[in-house]
């Protein structure tokens, strides 16, 4: 994925991103563990690009320390989760994927373990093109398969 900025982002994730700025959520909740740059938390940023593949990442951190992540899915996805530094945030999530649940998942499995599966993984690529990635018990694919 491109990191991308501003109103760079493809013109229905554009808005998108910008119902996820002022929407209320379907799902409100009490995110687990503080807001974090997904975009440029590289380990945290390659999981999820591999749990779902397609998401859009934006980052803002207001002069009273409120930092706020946002999220958005092609599916019609989106997330908000806004804190004031390190508090524990109020997540906003709407459409058929829970991203800001699918961030916390990651989260908990790399404080868990101590790093994520994607570390160390082998690739193949296939024929096809599709990147198949694996690790222990692990398995990931990335791609167009057909």
């Amino acid at each position: 994925m491109v990191t991308r900025s501003g109103d760079d982002h493809p013109p229905e994730l554009t808005e998108l991103f910008g119902t996820a700025r002022t929407t209320d959520g379907d799902e409100v909740s009490t995110g687990r563990y503080p807001v974090v740059d997904v975009a440029n938390s590289w380990e945290l940023r390659s999981m999820l690009e591999l749990t779902v593949p397609g998401v859009e990442l934006a980052y803002e951190e207001l002069g009273n320390r409120t930092r706020t992540a946002y999220l958005v899915h092609p599916d019609g996805s989106w997330a908000r989760a806004s804190a004031e530094w390190t508090d524990p945030p109020e997540v906003h999530q709407s459409g058929p994927r829970k991203l800001w649940t699918a961030v916390e998942r990651i989260r908990n499995r790399l404080n868990t373990e101590g790093s994520l599966p994607l570390l160390g993984a082998r690739v193949h690529i296939g024929p096809d093109g599709v990147c198949h990635f694996s690790r222990g018990r692990w398995s990931a694919s990335l791609g167009d398969d057909g």
